[in-house]
């Protein structure tokens, strides 16, 4: 697991945290997925109970990805305190995953990838950085935004 802490967390406004994300999770529930829409579930660091927001989920060369495009933010601490186990929902499916976090030297092409699918959603996140962008510049923002593998569990 990547032990760098990012330096910065970008808080969703009102808009995304009462509107969109709530929206988002009411189709992820009802088993629509909305561009690779998931619900994340896992346990609070502090209280131990579920805790849930929606996540894109990012298939890459047979392997499944989460990236935290805001950066270190309660679901990434949450992971990262659950030593990576964690569920995906979609409508009444229910994954098992444990999420390996990658090191900021192995996020390149993970970071190219997530940025070509959903730029026009996460793009002002990434500081001017585009998948078009060369390894350097997406190294140097890799410490900014956790990534994490995922292995299903079950």
């Amino acid at each position: 697991m990547n032990e760098a802490s990012p330096t910065r967390y970008r808080k969703p406004g009102w808009f995304t945290k009462y509107v969109l994300n709530r929206a988002i999770v009411l189709l992820t529930r009802a088993g629509i997925s909305v561009w690779g829409s998931r619900v994340l579930e896992v346990a609070g660091r502090r209280s131990g109970e579920p805790r849930r927001v929606p996540v894109n989920l990012l298939s890459l060369d047979g392997d499944q990805y989460l990236v935290s495009a805001r950066g270190a933010g309660q679901w990434v601490r949450n992971v990262r305190a659950a030593g990576g186990q964690l569920d995906l929902l979609l409508g009444g499916t229910r994954q098992h995953y444990v999420a390996a976090e990658l090191t900021d030297e192995q996020k390149p092409p993970v970071l190219r990838a997530y940025l070509r699918r959903w730029k026009a959603e996460v793009g002002v996140f990434f500081e001017g950085v585009t998948a078009d962008s060369g390894d350097d510049e997406l190294q140097a923002i890799g410490p900014n935004h956790p990534v994490f593998l995922l292995r299903p569990t079950s």
